[in-house]
């Protein structure tokens, strides 16, 4: 029997080329797994059809000698990341049987490696939430407490992970959605660089902010799908190539800055407080320098980015009218057909066209979007003045731990808990978060950690060699 438990990448590899099981053999393990396990967590919205295949085909590689690290590992995809021939919806209705016509380009890259794509995983809808709760397709639950959300967007791949229903997976972050639910399900979520990762293939919500990333058990099971999904593409003209050129290796003697002003405010969680504190005290007896930092700018960052985001957003999902994508719902003329399949949005996807509408309109843009636009330049000078500094700022991820599913019903205070990640995607810096807790009643907690930019490897590094 495969110990699922215990299992990572790279013992996984280890245990497919000597022979220890077969990558079909692995890929039958986490099946009877989703089986047991998905109908209660609603993880996945679709177990492809063809596993088995994928993995007799990585068995046919790994027997000819041809094994890479990821070849025959079973990975789950989030539901707005495109594989070709297969269904991609952004949990959405308004892209219910829509099938992909090309691999976006970190699908491709895995693909090339021979990873095993499991099936597609749930999330807010256009990857606008942080619970899952905003899914077409219904909650996910956390296998930690199911009567409390996984977080969001990428709630379904870190439930994945989290339940041993896939070793890794892929999601996307705007705000935190690859970070706050990996930091909920208490496991590793790894925002890049801007850039280091290609969106090409990516479902758009908010393109100056999007990021695809890992959701991993460990930081070196993270950095093994990074390295593979990374680098520069023609489809993408905003991805970049990282310098690995004189990056942090220990974490001796390395000064990490905590912005206690912006942490120690009214509405974090005494717990995570406490485990932040925690964490920080790991990291100086492990060698590192913790010292204050002032980032002024960061009250502003949540403003900033929910009129950055629903700007980019209500842009972005103005092309699905029912004509080039999903269905179409037909109504007395063409602007009638329009407006009856665009009600197929849900009230979190409409709010947000809306709100994203308004502060690009006439009148309202110099008032709204052009300020936001320059408090994001201010906050990405602030980062750049403490990164003088500083090689490392600590933060905790979320400022409570998982909630009660349908506990936070206005979205003020869903908007709220992104308060710690949304400054990562408005600075286009990278950031991880991990592991670092649990509360008294076992929920797990998440300590994010922010780099410079191209200080990605910088963050694996560190949290290597503590966490």
């Amino acid at each position: 029997m495969i110990d699922l438990k215990n299992l990572t990448i790279k013992k996984a590899h280890g245990h497919l080329t000597k022979g220890d099981f077969s990558a079909l053999e692995l890929a039958e393990a986490y099946l009877k797994n989703i089986e047991a396990k998905n109908k209660e967590l609603n993880a996945y919205l679709e177990v492809f059809n063809d596993v088995r295949e994928q993995a007799k085909e990585a068995d046919k590689r790994i027997k000819a000698g041809k094994a890479e690290v990821l070849t025959g590992i079973p990975l789950a995809i989030k539901d707005n990341i495109l594989i070709q021939g297969r269904r991609v919806g952004a949990a959405s209705k308004i892209l219910d049987g829509y099938v992909a016509p090309y691999d976006a380009t970190a699908i491709k890259k895995l693909k090339d490696k021979g990873a095993v794509f499991l099936g597609r995983t749930n999330c807010d809808e256009f990857a606008m939430g942080g619970s899952t709760e905003n899914s077409a397709y219904g909650v996910t639950k956390n296998p930690h407490d199911t009567s409390r959300v996984t977080g969001g967007s990428s709630g379904g791949s870190a439930a994945a992970v989290a339940a041993d229903l896939a070793l890794a997976a892929l999601g996307s972050d705007t705000g935190g959605s690859v970070r706050q639910p990996a930091s909920f399900c208490g496991v590793v979520g790894f925002k890049s660089t801007y850039g280091a990762v290609s969106r090409n293939g990516l479902i758009a919500m908010g393109s100056s902010l999007d990021c695809v990333g890992p959701i991993a058990k460990t930081t070196e099971d993270a950095e093994i799908i990074f390295d593979c999904i990374c680098g520069k593409d023609a489809l993408d003209s905003t991805s970049i190539e990282l310098s690995t050129i004189n990056l942090q290796r220990s974490i001796k003697e390395l000064k990490i800055g905590v912005p206690r002003n912006f942490i120690e405010t009214e509405g974090i969680d005494a717990e995570v407080l406490k485990d932040f504190n925690e964490s920080l005290l790991r990291l100086k007896k492990a060698g590192a320098k913790i010292v204050d930092v002032d980032l002024p700018s960061l009250q502003y960052a949540l403003a900033c980015y929910y009129i950055i985001m629903p700007a980019e957003a209500s842009t972005n999902l103005a092309r699905f009218d029912g004509v080039k994508y999903g269905p179409r719902i037909s109504g007395t003329n063409g602007i009638n057909d329009y407006f009856k399949t665009r009600a197929l949005f849900g009230p979190e996807v409409r709010r947000r066209i809306l709100l994203g509408t308004y502060v690009l309109s006439a009148g309202y843009y110099d008032a709204y979007y052009g300020k936001a636009l320059a408090a994001r330049s201010r906050i990405r000078m602030d980062f750049e003045n403490v990164f003088n500094k500083v090689g490392i700022i600590a933060v905790p991820t979320s400022p409570t731990p998982a909630w009660k599913i349908g506990e936070k019903t206005d979205p003020l205070s869903m908007y709220l808990a992104d308060i710690f990640t949304v400054t990562a995607n408005i600075a286009g810096i990278p950031a991880i978060s991990v592991p670092s807790g649990k509360t008294k009643a076992g929920l797990p907690l998440g300590l994010q950690l922010m780099a410079p930019v191209g200080g990605d490897e910088k963050l694996f590094n560190v949290c290597k060699s503590i966490f």
